[in-house]
């Protein structure tokens, strides 16, 4: 199984420099689908404006449940790969906080699997966001 995770300090960097995600595609004949969601701070959280967000994790279990999760996911939705980045500390507004990065043979289990890792995510992984108002 082909799952990598990374709880990095600050924003993420640029999706082309994604840890792995494009080597992987490269080296493996089966990917038909590549999916990459990014999440981005918002400038809003309802009326008020944000600077920021600041994220908590609480580790090692945050990393040891995304991989669980990543794993999970993997093995259900019959996946070539997963990468699993999310900061840690403060991102501006505009900038990336979280990337998921699938590799499938083909799209529709790709997005599904998306969609649910996501969910899963934000309900099961102790990873916390405080917003840091303008």
């Amino acid at each position: 199984m082909n799952v990598a995770v990374h709880i990095v300090d600050g924003p993420l960097q640029d999706a082309i420099k994604c840890r792995g995600a494009n080597e992987l595609a490269q080296r493996t004949t089966n990917v038909g689908a590549t999916i990459v969601f990014e999440g981005v701070v918002r400038a809003l959280e309802g009326e008020r404006r944000l600077d920021a967000l600041e994220y908590q994790a609480y580790e090692p279990m945050a990393s040891q449940i995304l991989t669980a999760l990543a794993r999970d996911i993997l093995a259900k939705h019959g996946l070539i790969s997963i990468t699993v980045e999310h900061s840690r500390g403060r991102v501006a507004v505009g900038e990336r906080s979280f990337r998921l990065a699938v590799h499938s043979a083909h799209r529709k289990e790709g997005l599904a699997a998306t969609d649910e890792f996501i969910d899963r995510m934000k309900c099961d992984v102790p990873i916390w966001k405080l917003p840091v108002y303008s």
